[in-house]
């Protein structure tokens, strides 16, 4: 995505709502998600998806986005990056998550709102409200998220 001076605060409202569905992803062993992606088994990856993304949201909201990528070199410790497509009401939104051991990462590829507004500070309001909405009570995201 080109980098706007509203990139950064969107990438981290979407990565405060996905943390606990990369946590569930990261439960999966490494080797597993590598050898799908390797070998393109991309409904197995959806699944996983799905799977881990149901605990926390809408059905529907989170999903594989058929694709994926891995690093994984001798002596290093394994990476593991998903494209993800989340579908809160109003919009799209294509990013790319890496697992790492001990944590995630999320970059944003693109938005697409469906009626977008010409302030850009009303769509990433909109884009924290419907992922909050999206998201089960008990997923809730932190209030600081929702700047």
């Amino acid at each position: 995505m080109r980098l706007c001076p509203y990139t950064k605060q969107r990438e981290e409202i979407v990565a405060n709502a996905l943390r606990a569905v990369a946590s569930e992803l990261r439960l999966i062993d490494a080797a597993d998600l590598i050898a799908l992606l390797r070998l393109e088994c991309h409904s197995n990856l959806s699944d996983l998806v799905a799977s881990a993304a149901e605990l926390f949201f809408q059905p529907g909201t989170v999903n594989f986005g058929i694709g994926g990528d891995y690093r994984l070199d001798w002596g290093t410790t394994p990476e593991v990056t998903l494209d993800l497509e989340l579908k809160p009401d109003g919009m799209t939104v294509f990013a790319r998550l890496t697992l790492l051991e001990s944590h995630g990462a999320l970059e944003i590829n693109h938005i697409v709102f469906d009626d977008p507004s010409p302030d850009p500070d009303e769509n990433t309001a909109l884009l924290a409200n419907s992922l909050q909405a999206s998201a089960f009570a008990g997923g809730e995201m932190p209030p600081a998220a929702m700047a």
